[in-house]
């Protein structure tokens, strides 16, 4: 299960490289305390994904640690990528690690 969540993790990153929502410098420290989800006050939501979800689960598997039971980012990306010509590529990569996170996490 660790192994395709790890695969599909890469493959929503190549995804994002793609759709150019990905980006090459790092952000501030400070706006990734923030409480709210999504980080949505300080990170626009791919932000998110690359500097918090992406990281947060790959280091959870490389630890050993169990994954979430619920998991729903998918519908998020429906909102803040509507109009985006990858929005539909996007949104089923995260339906899928949404699924395969939920069903299973690390076994």
């Amino acid at each position: 299960m660790s192994q395709q969540v790890l695969q599909q993790l890469a493959e929503l990153e190549s995804q994002l490289q793609q759709a150019k929502l990905w980006q090459a410098e790092p952000i501030e420290a400070q706006a990734l305390a923030s409480t709210q989800p999504f980080c949505c006050d300080t990170l626009r939501f791919e932000q998110w994904l690359q500097f918090v979800f992406i990281p947060k689960i790959q280091q959870m598997i490389r630890e050993g640690q169990p994954l979430p039971t619920n998991i729903a980012i998918a519908p998020m990306a429906e909102v803040a990528f509507s109009g985006h010509a990858q929005l539909q590529t996007i949104f089923s990569k995260l339906s899928e690690i949404d699924t395969a996170i939920s069903s299973g996490g690390v076994k």
